[in-house]
């Protein structure tokens, strides 16, 4: 299985960023890529908040996997260490 060299936390706050700043979401930035590496930290806490909320899979993602797993999973990408 891929494995990201950057915390899941992060990942999703630099999304979240680049949705703020990019021409292929809400901005105007047709190259965001320095603007997201600057500004994805103001994001954490949004990124926190859709985690806190993905911790518990739907039915769906249950029936198709562990969900204990995704639960342990998801917990650890919260306990990660940003600095």
């Amino acid at each position: 299985m891929p494995e990201s060299n950057r915390p899941l936390v992060e990942r999703i706050a630099r999304v979240l960023a680049g949705a703020t700043f990019s021409s292929n979401a809400e901005g105007s930035d047709p190259s965001a890529a320095e603007k997201v590496d600057r500004a994805w930290r103001e994001h954490v806490n949004q990124a926190l908040a859709v985690l806190h909320t993905a911790r518990e899979p739907d039915e769906a993602m249950a029936a198709a996997g562990d969900a204990d797993v995704w639960r342990t999973m998801v917990e650890a990408a919260l306990a990660q260490d940003l600095s």
